[in-house]
């Protein structure tokens, strides 16, 4: 049975959460691509012959989004248009229902809910395509939420991100959307510092460990810094 919420009113509370690391165990639209890659033989060929190049540019934070671009042209190579890459990833969630389902982590979707519940305005703001995310929120009756996400769009043959959600991008495409006063905000990554530090009240979850102090150090002191389920992740158990 579908839970109905509340209808948030205009002032009610901002509420943002990331989507991978947060809501989501793991990275979804690399698990996405890497199923692209591997279902197709030649794909799966040009992967491998391009690791050597792209491998490392994925390894170092300042060259990451180049060699996830990479990867991403290998996976959609063929595609032409948002539309078409959207009916792929309905397939792929709709046949990894099981898989997808233990990645979402029960502890974050019991936070998210009370939001709802709460007439909260709930707002997910990710890198991961936003029909990825809504058709995965679709299994937990939460796809009626509203979702920002990196915009995609015919690059070179295939299909690519032409406005990634990403950082202070991510923040801009929020303000565009209406979305500027924040009450709440959650997410497990550095990258999303500009989202943390306009919130009035921040929740980091699912930290890398090695990211815990630095989390510590940026953020206002009593900061929350939880885990919710995430077992190689940082973070204080909620």
């Amino acid at each position: 049975m579908t839970e109905t919420y509340p209808t948030p009113s205009d002032d009610a509370p901002l509420v943002v959460f990331d989507f991978d690391h947060t809501l989501y165990h793991g990275d979804s639209g690399s698990h996405l691509f890497a199923w692209l890659i591997r279902r197709n033989p030649l794909r799966l060929l040009a992967a491998l012959l391009a690791t050597p190049v792209l491998g490392p540019m994925v390894a170092m934070l300042s060259t990451r989004r180049r060699g996830v671009s990479g990867y991403v042209w290998i996976a959609t190579f063929g595609m032409h248009r948002a539309r078409e890459f959207n009916r792929v990833i309905d397939a792929y969630v709709l046949t990894h229902e099981a898989e997808i389902r233990q990645r979402l982590l029960s502890q974050a979707l019991a936070v998210f809910t009370r939001h709802r519940a709460n007439g909260d305005r709930v707002v997910v703001a990710t890198g991961a395509p936003p029909e990825l995310a809504r058709a995965i929120l679709g299994f937990v009756a939460q796809q009626d939420v509203p979702v920002i996400g990196s915009q995609v769009g015919p690059r070179f043959g295939a299909v690519g991100a032409t406005r990634h959600c990403h950082n202070e991008e991510k923040m801009r495409m929020l303000r565009e959307r209406g979305y500027g006063d924040i009450a709440v905000a959650y997410s497990d990554s550095t990258a999303d510092l500009p989202l943390l530090k306009a919130a009035r009240a921040p929740v980091v979850v699912n930290p890398k460990v090695r990211r815990v102090g630095f989390f510590r150090q940026v953020l206002p002191p009593g900061t929350p810094i939880l885990n919710w389920g995430c077992r190689d992740r940082g973070g204080d158990s909620a």
